[in-house]
């Protein structure tokens, strides 16, 4: 059994490391570690289900990755839903791949208050529709989407919808195994 602060360092669950798992995930690792400069501590501690954790870097990469809305964006309401849960986890992992791909650091800082920030109508109606979707999907009524489908495409909406109902399950997962926080990779220097 772990000591209390010992696990509140590794979480409930203790993390694999690279040498701890299998040839294929320790591909994902280095796949994860090229990408984001980090393996993620929930891909640490899900790497004990290896079916578990190739399903889960499956199903993030259409959801966060480029499709018929870019990356960054759909990270970007990955970052709104997870301010909405309180989830520092997600909030720190997914403001690093958001500037990763593209968004400035102004667009990050501004999420909690995004109404006032430095989107287009377009983008602030899909933080809208994100909230609303974490309220209650009975928020999405048919007034509301009518005003979604006047701005984004059948692809946009289920990719947005995706993402935004992907990370009301991602906070509960991870603060309900004490899943630490992933330490952000220094700065890359030139």
């Amino acid at each position: 059994m772990l000591s209390n602060v010992n696990a509140e360092k590794q979480g409930r669950i203790p993390m694999l490391e690279r040498d701890q798992v299998s040839p294929e995930l320790g591909a994902m690792y280095d796949a994860l570690l090229a990408q984001r400069g980090v393996v993620p501590n929930m891909f640490k501690t899900i790497a004990h289900i290896p079916a578990m954790a190739r399903g889960f870097g499956a199903f993030l990469q259409p959801i966060v990755g480029d499709g018929a809305l870019p990356g960054w964006y759909k990270e970007l309401i990955a970052v709104r839903v997870c301010h909405l849960h309180q989830f520092e986890y997600g909030i720190k992992a997914h403001s690093l791949s958001a500037e990763q791909k593209g968004a400035s650091r102004e667009q990050i800082n501004a999420i909690p208050n995004f109404e006032q920030g430095p989107f287009t109508e377009a983008e602030k109606l899909g933080f809208r529709f994100a909230d609303r979707l974490h309220r209650s999907a009975r928020e999405i009524d048919d007034d509301f989407y009518a005003t979604i489908e006047s701005v984004y495409n059948n692809l946009q909406i289920l990719e947005l919808t995706a993402v935004a109902a992907a990370f009301e399950f991602f906070p509960r997962f991870v603060d309900g195994l004490r899943i630490p926080v992933t330490l952000t990779p220094p700065p890359q220097r030139s």
